[in-house]
């Protein structure tokens, strides 16, 4: 059983993201199809997706991108291994139901799940509520670096 991560500074040891621009604060569940987070960071007035004092809700495509490489490092860590690098490519179907997110005062609860492997890249489904309302869904695709192929 893996622990699952309940800091911000423990999700920032499995993606690349540092600082304010890590914008999960922690793992709720966790298993091979996907994973349930949480982000506080949307009330943050330092948030560095802000423009002025908005927070626009396309911003929430970032944070279902980053569920899906805190569920990639997560599921390397439970193999023994550490989660390939990989580049974001493209955002498919995506659905937003707000304008701004910035004055939503919940939680974002943050859904991935796995769509595809290919072994040289990764399909993943997302989902974006607060207090049970849908703020934002689409897909995210990753190809691995190439520095990194096998």
């Amino acid at each position: 059983m893996i622990k699952l991560p309940a800091t911000r500074v423990e999700v920032e040891a499995l993606i690349p993201h540092r600082g304010s621009m890590c914008l999960l604060d922690r793992v709720l569940a966790f298993d091979q199809q996907g994973l349930h987070a949480q982000a506080d960071s949307h009330r943050s007035p330092d948030h560095p997706l802000r423009e002025g004092a908005a927070l626009a809700a396309v911003h929430l495509c970032e944070y279902g991108a980053q569920a899906m490489a805190v569920h990639g490092g997560l599921c390397a860590a439970q193999a023994g291994q550490r989660a390939a690098a990989g580049w974001l490519v493209s955002l498919r179907g995506v659905e937003l139901h707000c304008d701004r997110i910035e004055q939503i005062a919940e939680p974002l609860d943050v859904h991935v799940e796995d769509v595809v492997d290919s072994g040289s890249g990764w399909q993943s489904r997302f989902r974006i509520e607060a207090q049970g309302r849908l703020l934002a869904s689409g897909r995210c695709a990753v190809i691995k670096d190439p520095g990194e192929a096998a």
